[in-house]
């Protein structure tokens, strides 16, 4: 038998809907993983709603919920996948999980969905509080191995805005400097090839060909994918 490949999820949960721990817990399982979550927050349904109620989890919380895991001798992953949160100390504690998981594991990879926005009609806007994008622009995405942010994620991380391929290429390389090996745009506004039918999604991993002391010798891959909505 394969080893047990183990992943803590620390998302959303809603009532009605699919999104957060429920839409990746499923999928993950049928590919053979063993999914265990925290719901950062839980919510009647998503945000994108006139109205929506429900409970976010707090720093001690988590700590709490951790803490159980650790002295059950539980707490060790492969993967650590993070999306959804409202919660400033959350996500902090998030971190410092993380960190923590990975001196236990250091081939442990963080995936990190830095969910804070999204674009409607050209204008971008921020669907979380917007203290929480200096946490993730200084503490989560350093720690992170692979991010997946939209284009709004993206230009608000980096300060950047994104109108050409060109700029989408600056801005995965502001985010590599960040830390993260892999960066994949999930969605742009750049035109397709193809037509209006299709979405533009970017993806960058980071090589190290060769390493010197203290200076890493870097190549980048890219891929650009037209998805069909």
């Amino acid at each position: 038998m394969e080893p047990e490949c183990r992943v803590l999820s620390i998302q959303s949960h809603v009532v009605r809907g699919y999104v957060g721990n429920k839409a990746a817990t499923f999928p993950l399982q049928v590919l053979g993983f063993e999914v265990d979550t925290v719901n950062s927050v839980q919510f009647s349904n998503h945000t994108g709603y006139a109205h929506w109620k429900g409970q976010v989890l707090n720093s001690d919380e988590l700590h709490e919920l951790y803490e159980g895991l650790k002295l059950n001798k539980v707490n060790r992953y492969d993967y650590v996948l993070t999306g959804y949160t409202r919660d400033t100390s959350f996500l902090a504690m998030v971190v410092d999980i993380v960190q923590e998981l990975k001196q236990q594991n250091s081939d442990l990879v963080y995936v990190c969905d830095p969910v804070m926005g999204d674009k409607w009609n050209g204008e971008g806007s921020m669907y979380v509080p917007k203290d929480l994008l200096p946490v993730y622009r200084d503490k989560v995405v350093p720690v992170a191995d692979i991010i997946t942010p939209n284009q709004f994620e993206a230009e608000l991380l980096t300060g950047r805005k994104i109108y050409t391929e060109k700029d989408a290429l600056e801005v995965m390389d502001m985010l590599h400097a960040m830390g993260p090996e892999t960066v994949v745009i999930t969605s742009s506004d750049l035109q397709a090839p193809l037509g209006n039918d299709y979405l533009i999604a970017l993806g960058s991993h980071r090589k190290s060909k060769s390493r010197a002391p203290s200076l890493p010798v870097l190549s980048f891959n890219l891929s650009v994918l037209a998805v069909t909505p």
